[in-house]
């Protein structure tokens, strides 16, 4: 298969359809796929992005249960013609069931013919893609001599962005770690050590872990209703926060005292508000996209404090498909089925 071509394919053995992969969880976590590849891809897509080269509407949605969410993710990059919609859905109360709070499957076409070509698990995706938008945002708005990490929210996500912020902020040397279960942030700051040799400080309040830190990640449940914590008073000069869990952790307050606010997908963050969300966010965003690719000025000064609003995206779901696609069929991972 010719290298980031889907339209080429694997051989297809007479068959009048390609034959469709199918990829378990397993199957994709073990490919091995590096984190600082998934950057590289993504920064590529965002760039792309600002160019105006994807089509990606605001991803539609239903609510089965109160704060749950189900959603389809459809997008297309049209300078890589890769092609595919993520169905995921986050459950708040799963993890209390021994079930994760996020799951789902991506479908991958052949843009060429609309083919399913296939069916992977999402959740691996879903988390890896997650940390390398913030490495990509981190790499153009976080102050390059950051030192220390502030993470809230212990679980999947914080794992995930932290793998990926270490390949973009070499200077990384402390993490500053607060779950509202501290059982999982003493299992946070035990993956660090082991994983990334840093040294981490359990915080008692989301305040400690905010309030000293250079880059901060807030990763705790989207909330319809939420109560905010991260007040405008805990950012410090030159920080940067980026929140993947819309409004529910950083305060009104906080979002309008920032110096430069930011978003992965401004036309998603549009949407948002208009579904309620985001009531308290200055209308004053810039797109991520524009950019990376070097249409809108990122970081103005040493001493701005940046707020980096990630909704998700279905463009880093397809392209990070797309490369778990190639390298299946390189390794002759998964099981092919019969459309």
């Amino acid at each position: 298969m010719a290298p980031g071509s889907l339209a080429a394919g694997p051989p297809e053995g007479g068959s009048t359809l390609p034959a469709l992969l199918y990829l378990s969880r397993g199957d994709v976590e073990e490919l091995g796929i590096a984190v600082a590849d998934i950057i590289r891809d993504l920064e590529a897509a965002f760039a792309a992005k600002g160019r105006g080269e994807v089509e990606m509407p605001p991803k539609p949605g239903i609510h089965p249960r109160p704060d749950a969410f189900i959603h389809a993710m459809p997008a297309y990059l049209r300078s890589g013609d890769v092609a595919g919609l993520k169905w995921i859905a986050g459950y708040p109360d799963n993890p209390a069931h021994g079930l994760p709070y996020i799951s789902g499957l991506l479908i991958l076409n052949d843009a060429g013919t609309g083919i399913p070509l296939a069916v992977m698990d999402a959740t691996w995706i879903t988390a890896v893609r997650t940390g390398a938008a913030t490495a990509v945002a981190a790499k153009y708005l976080a102050r390059p001599d950051a030192t220390r990490l502030g993470m809230i929210g212990c679980g999947v996500q914080g794992r995930s962005n932290l793998d990926a912020l270490v390949a973009v902020q070499p200077r990384l040397a402390e993490v500053l770690a607060y779950d509202i279960n501290p059982a999982a942030a003493q299992a946070y700051a035990e993956y660090a050590r082991a994983r990334h040799d840093l040294p981490v400080t359990v915080c008692r309040t989301p305040e400690d872990a905010v309030r000293e830190a250079d880059i901060v990640v807030t990763a705790t449940p989207i909330r319809r209703h939420p109560t905010p914590v991260i007040a405008a008073a805990w950012l410090r000069a030159g920080v940067f926060l980026c929140t993947l869990d819309f409004d529910s952790a950083v305060t009104p307050e906080a979002f309008a005292a920032a110096d430069l606010l930011c978003s992965d997908d401004v036309a998603q963050l549009d949407h948002y508000r208009e579904e309620g969300y985001f009531g308290g966010v200055p209308a004053r965003v810039i797109d991520l996209g524009a950019v990376v690719a070097g249409r809108t000025p990122g970081r103005p000064d040493a001493a701005a404090r940046i707020i980096s609003i990630h909704l998700g995206l279905a463009l880093a779901d397809v392209v990070t498909a797309r490369r778990i696609y190639e390298s299946a069929w390189a390794a002759g991972a998964g099981r092919e089925l019969e459309l």
